[in-house]
C-alpha cells in the first residue's frame, strides 16, 4: 500500500468522525499553542529588556561599592564609603579606555513648589553624566563647572517631576523648588525616557551638580557610585579590567583581598537579564507542554476505540490480502496527521494568543522560526509515539477473530 493511499484512507477515517477528531485533536492544539504563545511572550520581553538597556548606553560602566559582610552575613552597602572623588580623577587620568567618568551621589526628600509637593530621588553628578546615560536636555541647559565648583543650588529635573510640581506641558525653566528646605533653580527639563527594563520611571529623577549635593542635602564625603562609558562596546571588557586595576591600586588592596567595589558593564546586565528571562521562557514553555503530553494520550486513547470500532474492518483487509504492515501504517499514519493537522491549528491558535497577550500587556511577542519548527517536530513524535501502540495492537490482530467480532 502506498503512501498516498494511507493519507486518503486516513483523512476518510477522520472526516467520518469529524467531532470526534477535532476534540482529539484539541488537547494537541492547547499544548502547541500554549508553548508557541509562551515562547513568543519570552521572546518579546527578552527583545523589549535589551532595547530598553540598549537605550541606556551599551557601552556604559558601572561601579558600585561591593556588599559588606560580618560573620558571613551581607550588610548591604549602603553603609560603604569606599569610593571617593579621588577614585574619579585617577579614572579620568588613567583610563584609557573610558570616554567619561561621573560621580553619583543620591539623596531623597520632598520636593515642593507652591502648594504642590512630591517625594523623589535627587542626583548629584557632574555634566558628563549626560551623555554616559544617554538623556538629553529637552530645555534649559545643564550646570557648568563653575557652578558646580560653587555648589550652586541649581537642577534638571525629569517629565515626571514637571507633571508632578507643573503640571505636563508646562515649561519650569527659570523656576525654584525647595528640595528638603533648600532652594533650587531649574536650569533645565529632561526629555523622557519612560521606564526602564525594570519597571522604574526614569522621568522621577532630579539631577543636580555633585559638590551641591554630596554637602548640602546627603552630607556625606564618599560617592554612592561612579558612572563611565567605555570608549566603545568592543572596549567594554577592557575598560572593566582597566577601572578593577586602577581601584585596586587606588585602595591600595593587596592581592590576598577582595574588592571592595564592583564593577559592571550594560553588556553583562543584558546578557545577565537574558539569560534570567531565557530560564523563565523553557520554564514556562515546558509547564505549558505539560499539555502536549495530556494531547497525546488522547490520541493514544481514540486510536485504541477506532481499533476496537473497526476490528471487522481490518479482518476484511487481511482476509483479502492486507499485510500486517499495511495495518500498521494505515494506523500510525491516521494517528500522525491527526497530530500533524492538531500542530498545524495549534500554531495559528498560539500566534492569536500571543498577539491578544502581547496587546493586552503592552509587550511585543516574537514568534520564532526555532519554536514552529520544535512544535512540528514534537507532534510528528506524539502522532509516532502514542499511535504505535495502538497501531501495533491493530497489526496483531487474527484475521479470524477479527472477522468475527461483533
Amino acid at each position: 500500500m502506498n503512501f498516498s493511499n494511507l493519507f486518503r484512507i486516513a483523512f476518510r477515517a477522520l472526516t467520518r468522525n469529524k467531532l470526534r477528531a477535532f476534540l482529539t485533536m484539541l488537547g494537541i492544539i492547547i499544548g502547541v499553542g500554549s508553548v508557541i504563545a509562551m515562547l513568543a511572550i519570552g521572546e518579546g520581553s527578552k527583545m523589549k529588556i535589551r532595547d530598553t538597556m540598549s537605550s541606556m548606553g551599551t557601552n556604559m560602566v558601572m561601579i558600585m561599592p561591593n556588599f559588606q559582610r560580618r560573620g558571613g552575613v551581607s550588610l548591604g552597602t549602603s553603609s560603604s564609603m569606599v569610593l571617593k572623588y579621588s577614585d574619579v580623577v585617577a579614572l579620568r587620568n588613567e583610563a584609557t579606555s573610558l570616554a567619561a567618568v561621573s560621580p553619583e551621589i543620591r539623596a531623597s526628600g520632598q520636593i515642593i513648589y507652591s502648594n504642590q509637593n512630591t517625594q523623589t530621588t535627587v542626583e548629584g553628578v557632574s555634566e558628563e553624566y549626560l551623555s554616559i546615560r544617554k538623556l538629553n536636555i529637552g530645555s534649559g541647559r545643564i550646570f557648568n563647572d563653575t557652578e558646580i565648583r560653587d555648589m550652586s543650588k541649581v537642577c534638571i529635573i525629569g517629565q515626571t517631576v514637571v507633571k508632578n510640581l507643573f503640571g505636563e506641558g508646562n515649561d519650569p525653566v527659570g523656576l525654584s523648588i525647595r528640595i528638603k528646605n533648600l532652594p533650587f533653580q531649574v536650569i533645565g527639563v529632561l526629555e523622557s525616557k519612560g521606564e526602564s527594563s525594570m519597571g522604574q520611571d526614569q522621568d522621577d529623577i532630579i539631577l543636580a551638580p555633585y559638590t551641591t549635593v554630596q554637602s548640602r542635602l546627603a552630607t556625606i564625603d564618599y560617592l554612592n557610585g561612579i558612572y563611565a562609558s567605555a570608549v566603545s562596546d568592543e572596549k567594554s571588557a577592557a575598560a572593566i579590567t582597566e577601572v578593577t586595576d586602577i581601584l585596586r591600586r587606588t585602595h591600595k588592596l593587596k592581592e590576598t583581598q577582595e574588592n571592595d567595589f564592583r564593577v559592571m558593564s550594560q553588556s553583562e546586565l543584558i546578557q545577565t537579564v537574558s539569560s534570567v528571562t531565557d530560564v523563565m521562557t523553557i520554564l514556562l514553555g515546558a509547564i505549558a507542554g505539560i499539555s502536549l503530553l495530556v494531547g497525546g494520550i488522547g490520541i493514544m486513547n481514540i486510536m485504541f476505540v477506532s481499533v476496537t470500532e473497526r476490528t471487522r474492518e481490518i479482518g476484511i483487509r487481511m482476509s483479502i490480502g492486507g499485510r500486517s504492515m499495511d495495518i500498521l501504517l494505515q494506523f500510525l499514519v491516521e494517528s500522525m496527521v491527526m497530530s500533524i493537522l492538531g500542530g498545524l491549528l495549534g500554531v495559528i491558535f498560539g500566534y492569536l494568543v500571543a498577539k491578544i497577550a502581547g496587546t493586552l500587556m503592552s509587550s511585543p511577542t516574537y514568534i520564532t522560526p526555532q519554536s514552529v519548527f520544535l512544535a512540528f517536530a514534537v507532534c510528528f513524535v506524539i502522532g509516532v509515539f502514542f499511535g504505535w501502540y495502538p497501531a501495533k495492537k491493530a497489526a496483531n490482530l487474527n484475521p479470524i477473530d477479527a472477522l468475527r467480532y461483533e
